[in-house]
């Protein structure tokens, strides 16, 4: 069969639920299917059932193959995207002890400040040797706040000891997956690499260093051996082969995580930038080298391209700034709120904020909903609108809730194109943002940068998954992928607005010098 009929089935496990895809190996998604999977959050806990996961994987794929018994036979492969930080202790019968702990949870914190501080003085909470050994071996370090996978595996160890004795693996969601379809225990490099327990100075050896294991304090059986993420790791366990109607000799690739998936699915050649638009923002770039801006908290580490590292500066908020207007503001549940439902919210504030001058009319938002994590580390900064009049409506809250994310991408690139040691140049938008032809536009504006948007821009996991199973089972290489790109059109940056975002631009940063104080103070932990 030629590229254009084999077709992958891409699993790409995300915290809202479980999107399966249908995709050729040529890249394009011929159905897709998803199940929601419910999050449980208490305070800093934040869990999901991997029973969840895989019941909501089971029926989405199940819709997808049902369908058409001609789709099953032209599968040729499985490949898994998957939501990354996320923890699942399973027992010596691969059976999850307890929740998955999610990314969001911070129940590590305390514990990780045990193991990355110093009883004399700390750079931002760090003692300057271990942080030292961390940059030089991983490219980076233990979070503070406690929600990656060193944070989870540190707080089981101290605050669950019961779990840590029963725990046989500490799993990553795409180990999990991957242990459900094939039975095989393994982590790919970078699904474990924020355990940073990994030395990653060669792209083409990652591996568990003695003294990382022991500053995290996890004893190395605990821990699964490291795999690429385009290798073959087994194939389909019958019940899953019988439970999805796909020949028992279907392959499962490794596969990767989200960040690393969409990379591979929107842009794979050296220093080549691309945009993720989803609830949470980020710029990435391959690059042949390991480099880490510890004060911008930008890395290049481990990632499914072999040889090569990403390069990455994440938003903590981009798309959930729209959400959050959608579901708090427009249509919060409450006695202003009527009983209709709006499928199309997304659809019609594209459409006005269109129809608003470039600028929103002077109306500035800073989209710090949940801090901010670059060009600045700081989880006390808030979102506002700031310099609204009488004069405005809600049409220019909708431009400048846009605008503000651009704003914000534009600062993040600073740094970014620093650590790249050039200009990015065509930047490709993918995720469900970059679906908005407004918002690619403004991007293109407010950045100075021309904006690529692909065909499918919301698929770019799945199209990812489907090229790393392409390069695994060995009928695709990374060198082919740019001929494979599906582009719908290319945004240039409108040289008569240059002056108005430049203008504005630099507003939005005295914006942040001004308030950040402010907020410091009033987002202050309270005192037990």
């Amino acid at each position: 069969m030629s590229l254009a009929q084999r077709l992958v089935l891409a699993i790409d496990l995300g915290t809202s639920g479980c999107k399966c895809a249908l995709v050729t190996l040529d890249g394009t998604v011929h159905a897709w299917a998803f199940r929601p999977v419910s999050l449980e959050v208490h305070g800093v806990t934040a869990e999901q059932d991997p029973a969840h996961w895989w019941q909501a994987l089971v029926e989405a794929a199940g819709e997808l193959l049902n369908a058409d018994a001609q789709r099953r036979q032209r599968v040729v492969a499985v490949c898994c995207s998957t939501q990354t930080e996320v923890t699942v202790c399973v027992d010596r019968a691969g059976r999850p002890i307890g929740r998955a702990i999610s990314w969001l949870d911070a129940r590590g914190a305390p514990a990780i400040a045990r193991r990355t501080r110093s009883r004399f003085g700390n750079i931002e909470g760090y003692s300057p040797l271990k942080l030292w050994q961390w940059l030089r071996l991983t490219g980076g370090a233990p979070s503070t706040t406690g929600r990656d996978s060193a944070g989870h595996i540190a707080y089981v160890r101290d605050e669950c000891p019961d779990v840590y004795e029963k725990t046989h693996k500490f799993l990553n969601a795409l180990d999990y997956l991957n242990l459900r379809l094939c039975g095989r225990l393994c982590a790919t490099q970078d699904s474990i690499l924020t355990a940073w327990v990994t030395d990653n100075r060669d792209p083409h050896h990652v591996h568990y260093d003695a003294r990382l294991l022991r500053m995290l304090g996890v004893d190395a059986e605990k821990l699964s051996e490291i795999v690429r993420s385009t290798d073959v790791i087994g194939t389909l366990l019958p019940e899953v082969s019988e439970a999805l109607g796909l020949d028992p000799g279907t392959v499962v690739v490794a596969g990767a995580v989200d960040n690393s998936a969409v990379a591979v699915g929107a842009a794979v050649d050296d220093f080549e930038t691309h945009l993720y638009l989803g609830t949470s923002s980020w710029l990435g770039a391959h690059v042949p080298f390991m480099k880490t801006d510890i004060f911008r908290k930008i890395a290049a580490v481990p990632c499914a391209v072999s040889g090569r590292y990403l390069a990455m500066a994440l938003q903590s908020t981009a798309g959930a700034n729209l959400s959050f207007l959608r579901d708090r503001i427009l249509y919060h549940p409450d006695e202003l709120a009527s009983d209709e439902e709006h499928p199309e919210v997304y659809e019609a504030l594209n459409r006005i904020a269109a129809r608003v001058p470039p600028g929103a009319r002077g109306l500035i938002y800073t989209p710090w909903l949940y801090g901010e994590r670059t060009p600045v580390d700081n989880p006390r900064l808030r979102a506002g609108l700031i310099n609204m009049s009488l004069e405005h409506s809600r049409e220019d809250i909708f431009r400048a809730f846009l605008e503000g994310v651009a704003l914000n991408t534009r600062w993040m690139l600073e740094p970014f194109s620093r650590l790249l040691g050039r200009n990015p140049g065509v930047i490709t938008a993918v995720g469900g943002g970059a679906q908005s032809e407004v918002w690619c536009q403004i991007m293109a504006d407010v950045s100075g940068q021309p904006i690529r948007q692909p065909t499918s821009p919301i698929q770019a996991n799945a199209i990812g998954a489907t090229f790393i199973a392409g390069v695994g089972i060995g009928a695709l290489s990374f060198s082919d992928l740019g001929q494979l790109r599906q582009i719908r059109r290319v945004y240039e940056p409108a040289s008569s607005l240059r002056n108005l975002y430049d203008e504005k631009f630099g507003t939005f940063k005295e914006v942040h010098t001004r308030l950040a104080p402010l907020y410091h103070r009033l987002n202050a932990p309270a005192l037990s």
